[in-house]
């Protein structure tokens, strides 16, 4: 079987066109970790009108030379405060109210002492202390927040700011995640066969998918009959955005995976990939549906889950990326494995503003050791021209820490 190069199979992927312009409106208190499906504009300065940020007393820099200041009132917090101060007047103002009129400084309260109505200023400040400009926030006509962006604590309380009762966010892509396999054995199933193993690739990739901003539907595992395999399918085309499946698609036996995909009338925009682990890939379309059929073996379905269903759902929400891609350097020799592009499982750390990769605790083994991804695991990338890299080699590294 002939391989596609990886970054051949990431242009084709690249090039596909999926309906990224499909969105909905929420609530913004249960907006977070949603994907913003429009930028979102200042329509006022912030703050409008220069503003106290501090207790203290309004007055014009040019008094602080007076041996007092006469006290006119108090400007609470929220007052539209319409008087205005002239040379020797002052204003108690609180944090967030607005400077009254004519005046250009604020001193704080233990600048000054109080006598008979009038300030005695003991320590003096500089002209426009404690006052927040106009638009020293933001300006009118601002994009605060880019299309595509994942809402956090910050843009909850931005949003809350610019008074957004509803958020216009990308729909999340629906993805049916599958697990075939006789040997497979769901949760909660009693076992009298050692020879079983627990399904565990479903939930890895259901939450894997869930933190990129998809929703997913679980539809369990099937064992190896074509019949079984192909209903599933069909069910999964019938619900989903995304079909993602593990087990199935290399040469054996009861690698059924791949023999019903033509049968359901789907396109295979490609099949195998110069990749390790995950070779055996392969990405179908029907429609506007996609198949994603992936290797069995935990640590290879889950990193063909990030190389490929991770940009996929990225597009389909109107993201830019994935996931962020860094330079690092090899903190110890690498001994490359195969000709194939690899990912392999990395530690990272930052010294002095650099990154640096090691592979401490990292097992090396089979594409089933899912707990090498344990503990802020990356994946470090070496191409297929790569041999023996050398301790101090810089090295491309997929972070995997927010998606």
């Amino acid at each position: 079987m002939k391989l596609l190069s990886y970054e051949t199979s990431q242009n084709m992927f690249e090039q596909l066109e999926v309906n990224s312009s499909r969105s909905e409106n929420v609530p913004l208190n249960i907006s977070l970790g949603r994907i913003l499906a429009e930028d979102i504009v200042a329509k006022y300065n912030d703050p409008q009108f220069p503003t106290a940020s501090m207790d203290g007393y309004a007055i014009l820099h040019a008094d602080l030379d007076k041996e007092s200041i006469k006290i006119l009132g108090i400007n609470p917090a929220g007052h539209d405060e319409k008087r205005a101060i002239s040379l020797g007047q002052c204003i108690k103002t609180f944090t967030g109210s607005k400077m009254p009129l004519g005046s250009d400084t604020l001193i704080p309260i233990e600048n000054v002492s109080v006598e008979d109505g009038k300030i005695i200023i003991k320590e003096k400040v500089s002209f426009g202390s404690s006052v927040r400009p106009v638009a020293e926030g933001y300006k009118a006509g601002d994009v605060l927040i880019k299309k595509g962006t994942k809402i956090g604590f910050a843009e909850i309380g931005v949003l809350a700011g610019l008074n957004h009762v509803m958020i216009k966010v990308a729909l999340r892509p629906r993805i049916a995640v599958i697990a075939t396999g006789s040997e497979i054995l769901d949760l909660g199933v009693a076992s009298d066969n050692p020879a079983q193993i627990r399904s565990s690739n479903n939930y890895t990739l259901g939450a894997l998918f869930e933190s990129a901003g998809a929703e997913v539907i679980q539809l369990g595992t099937v064992g190896d009959n074509k019949k079984s395999i192909m209903q599933i399918f069909e069910n999964a085309l019938s619900s989903a955005d995304i079909v993602v499946s593990t087990g199935g698609v290399s040469v054996g036996d009861y690698d059924f995976v791949k023999d019903i995909i033509p049968i359901l009338d789907a396109q295979i925009i490609f099949k195998g990939v110069a990749i390790k682990p995950g070779k055996h890939i392969l990405v179908a379309q029907k429609g506007n549906k996609f198949i994603l059929a992936l290797p069995g073996f935990a640590y290879s379905s889950t990193v063909t889950a990030i190389l490929y269903v991770l940009p996929l759902i990225a597009k389909m929400l109107g993201r830019e990326k994935a996931y962020t891609i860094i330079e690092a350097e090899l903190s110890e020799d690498f001994k490359k494995r195969s000709k194939l592009t690899e990912f392999t499982a990395c530690n990272v750390r930052v010294e002095e503003g650099a990154f640096f990769v090691d592979f401490e605790s990292k097992k090396i083994g089979s594409s089933a050791i899912l707990t090498n991804l344990l503990n802020n695991s990356a994946l470090m990338i070496t191409g297929e021209e790569d041999n023996n890299l050398d301790k101090g080699t810089q090295v491309n590294v997929i972070l995997l820490e927010n998606f």
